[in-house]
């Protein structure tokens, strides 16, 4: 990777200096099994409270229950916040439950939206591309509607974007990305959602959709959010949900919120979820649940031929693949990280598996490949 203030190494740097500075996210820095969570909170099976509550007083750690979420109690540890991960390895452990059933309890992992290198996030900037053809419209699709859950979408995409966007989505208050730190200045993963969106009309002219936001517009959202919007659009007349976002988790144990969540959507609603771009075989959540399907990125080289994209995630748990190289619709703004002079963005470019969606009506490709590296960005 180049060393150049152009280099997504210059993006990493400030992702993960917004999360030593943001007190509502911590880091489980342990090699190969990092993940990022809310501290001092646990999430626990509701049978499995009173027990858990007894078991930590036994370890002289408080606990406190407040109200929880997707079906499950949740318990604030004010004196131990940081040391959520050692509390859970201590709770899972079956010598410390003789003749009795581990219970139920996981942090409360905090999402991201895909791409990138570290936890999920884009490993870059988007970056300027040509302009992109409008798609024609395929009858065939008008009544599918897509539900696409991450920072929202732009307050002004209808008619930046008229062609693309007009009269397929609903315009509500709380469903803007915020996409800007300050003034015109872009956050980090400010208009991802609106990307997202282009590329889905892109892929599927004509579909309607349905943007909610579960991601701020650094990337940044937990599975409480996440779950939330997944059961509000569950009482929609969605056909498919898009989850373009992720987290890793603690053991790689599954995400039991995101399991339930996903798991009471009416049976007919498709789910497709970003494998994640870390080039890694750890499973990214929700991606790899059963109900969900996984989607990998392929990269299309100069000679035609498609082969697995390096910074794809990649495993038994990936179910198809795409290409993941896209353009796609854009915000009007500015990048500027720490050592870098400020720039435009126009019609943008990302790369990544968060960008491949199958198409609607269309049977994407199974494999089970990927692997690699790193990636320069994120998308749908």
């Amino acid at each position: 990777m180049s060393k150049s203030p152009e280099s997504a190494e210059l993006y990493q740097r400030a992702f993960l200096q917004l999360i030593a500075e943001d007190k509502n996210i911590s880091f489980h820095a342990e090699r190969g099994r990092e993940f990022l969570y809310r501290p001092g909170q646990l999430v626990v099976g509701i049978d499995d409270q009173e027990r858990v509550i007894a078991k930590l007083r036994e370890n002289n750690i408080v606990a406190r229950p407040v109200d929880g979420f997707a079906g499950l109690a949740r318990l604030i540890l004010p004196n131990n916040a940081e040391d959520v991960p050692r509390i859970v390895r201590l709770l899972r452990d079956q010598r410390n439950w003789p003749n009795q059933r581990v219970p139920l309890v996981q942090p409360h992992h905090v999402i991201v939206g895909h791409g990138g290198l570290v936890m999920g996030n884009p490993g870059d900037r988007p970056y300027p591309t040509d302009p992109v053809s409008v798609p024609k419209s395929d009858e065939r699709l008008k009544n599918v509607r897509v539900g696409i859950i991450d920072t929202g979408i732009s307050s002004g995409a209808d008619s930046e974007h008229s062609d693309w966007f007009a009269g397929r989505y609903d315009k509500e208050t709380d469903d803007v990305d915020p996409a800007y730190s300050s003034g015109h200045m872009f956050a980090l993963q400010g208009g991802h959602g609106t990307f997202v969106a282009g590329v889905i009309q892109n892929a599927a002219p004509g579909v309607t959709f349905d943007p909610e936001v579960a991601l701020d517009q650094n990337g940044f959202g937990d599975e409480e959010g996440l779950c939330r919007k997944i059961s509000e659009l569950g009482q929609k007349k969605i056909n498919l949900l898009n989850l373009s976002l992720g987290c890793f988790t603690e053991d790689d144990v599954a995400s039991e919120p995101l399991r339930r969540a996903i798991d009471e959507l009416p049976a007919d609603v498709v789910v497709v979820g970003s494998a994640g771009n870390q080039g890694t075989q750890r499973p990214s959540w929700p991606a790899a649940l059963c109900r969900v399907t996984a989607v990998a990125a392929a990269e299309q080289n100069r000679d035609g031929s498609v082969g697995p994209a390096s910074y794809s995630n990649w495993g038994h748990w990936v179910d198809a693949c795409a290409i993941g190289n896209r353009a796609s619709t854009y915000l009007k703004g500015e990048w500027q990280l720490p050592g870098e002079p400020p720039r435009r963005r126009s019609r943008c470019g990302r790369t990544g598996t968060a960008r491949r969606s199958p198409r609607p009506g269309h049977r994407p490709d199974r494999r089970h490949d990927g692997g690699g590296r790193h990636q320069r960005s994120s998308g749908t």
